[in-house]
């Protein structure tokens, strides 16, 4: 490997390191701010875009020009998915246990491992693949769950989420285009979806506040830094930090709202959990053991 890629390889993993982070705090944030669905669904993502037109203009001002948006069809692929991915969030996140969302949303990468696979042709590890079995255990696990205790369409919302995500990631990686505000920019779609419900009777949050700092701050961090993070990093690879929030999001969930998640949830999710830290520390050890000259 070349100093250059290995630059560049540093340069993704810090990016979506932060990412997945911000990521992390997203479900604390919607649940403190205590609305409906459409009400959070649209002003978040009403903030979301607000920020961003303020951040494209400051560019605009600064560099004297405009930055890249949505680079072709593939932009314009990524944010229809991205856009969805986040109706697809918020209907998980009402209507099952934010544990159950984190830990499904956490197939991310192994969707990303398959998409990949099929359509890139970026074949997986003999070790990828096992991890993937694992994985689908740990969410067999879940999802029986949540369908005994009537959380069914939560958990497939989150299922669908991660399906969604993946292959936004994917698209990313095969056009190896500047993707950082297409998800920004997609989060129009949600926006108007959600105020076109919410508007006609009235919007519905009793603490807007958190509502609007994850909307106009954290999300733009987030989003940007997962979704510039192909670049320079595989699928599966930024799929992996979408983890950060598997691991996190629960415990700030009990330590704000003192909720804790199903034994079989968390049963399910310590084998999930543990797959993929198997596996990250595999991918790991596999990329120093390779010459620097390779």
């Amino acid at each position: 490997m070349s100093p250059t890629a290995l630059s560049d390889h540093r340069k993704g993993l810090l990016l979506t390191a932060v990412g997945g982070l911000a990521l992390s705090v997203d479900i604390p944030l919607v649940r403190l701010g205590d609305g409906d669905i459409w009400s959070i669904l649209g002003v978040r993502s009403a903030a979301t875009v607000l920020a961003t037109f303020l951040i494209l203009g400051a560019i605009r001002l600064a560099w004297g020009r405009w930055p890249v948006l949505v680079p072709g069809r593939a932009g314009l692929l990524a944010g229809l998915l991205y856009g969805l991915s986040s109706l697809t969030f918020v209907l998980a996140v009402f209507n099952t246990a934010t544990a159950n969302v984190v830990f499904i949303v956490a197939f991310n990468p192994m969707f990303g491992a398959l998409l990949s696979w099929t359509f890139l042709k970026e074949k997986p590890q003999a070790a990828t693949l096992i991890a993937m079995l694992f994985m689908i255990v740990g969410v067999g696990l879940i999802v029986s769950d949540g369908l005994s205790s009537g959380h069914f369409f939560g958990d497939a919302m989150a299922i669908v989420s991660a399906l969604i995500l993946a292959s936004a990631i994917t698209i990313g990686r095969a056009s190896r285009r500047d993707m950082g505000f297409v998800p920004l920019l997609a989060a129009i779609l949600p926006a108007a979806l959600g105020l076109a419900q919410a508007l006609p009777s009235g919007l519905s949050i009793a603490h807007p506040g958190w509502v609007l700092l994850n909307g106009a701050i954290v999300m733009p961090v987030a989003f940007w830094c997962l979704a510039t993070g192909p670049r320079y990093l595989s699928a599966p690879e930024v799929g992996m930090f979408y983890l950060l929030e598997t691991v996190l999001a629960p415990i700030w969930v009990w330590l704000i709202f003192a909720e804790m998640p199903a034994t079989m949830t968390l049963v399910g999710g310590g084998i999930l959990v543990a797959a993929i830290a198997a596996h990250s520390g595999w991918m790991v050890r596999r990329k120093s053991r390779r010459p620097l000259a390779e």
